[in-house]
This record gives C-alpha cells, sequence and structure tokens, in this order.
C-alpha cells in the first residue's frame, strides 16, 4: 500500500470520528490506544504501516464496518488530501 492510500485511510478515520462527534482523545481512550496514534494515522504518518488488527477496532470504536476505512469508489480515488 502507497503513502496515497495511508492519507485515505487516515482521511476516513478522521471523518467518521468527526461524524461520530469524538475527539481523538475520546477515540483514542475508547479504543485503548495512544492519541498520538490516532493522530498519526489520521495524517497518514503511522510509519505506512498501519496493522488490521488496529484498523479493526478503530473501526468497532467509531461503529462502522472495517471495510468503510480500506475501499475506495472511484471518487475517493481520485481525491488528493495534500493540505487537509
Amino acid at each position: 500500500m502507497n503513502a496515497f492510500m495511508y492519507k485515505q485511510i487516515g482521511r476516513k478515520v478522521a471523518y467518521y470520528r468527526q461524524l461520530r462527534e469524538l475527539t481523538q482523545e475520546q477515540l483514542a481512550s475508547r479504543i485503548h490506544i495512544s492519541t498520538s496514534s490516532i493522530s498519526r494515522i489520521e495524517r497518514g504518518k503511522y510509519n505506512n504501516n498501519i496493522p488490521l488488527s488496529m484498523l479493526m477496532v478503530i473501526a468497532e470504536g467509531l461503529k462502522i464496518d472495517l471495510a468503510m476505512l480500506v475501499t475506495f469508489n472511484e471518487q475517493e480515488k481520485k481525491i488528493r488530501w495534500d493540505g487537509l
């Protein structure tokens, strides 16, 4: 997976977190990981290696299906998240 895909996953995490009106701290507490990990994931800076198990926990914490974080429609594939 390339850096662009990690940024897309991160933006989806941020989107669904904000949709649920959660802060990074609240989500981190809910799923028992550090706030800095959530921040790095949302910025696409998680060492380009987000474990599937962590994505599963995040999806569960956001009350969404894992597929919502890791699948992209054609429009989403074209979005550039630079500067967001």
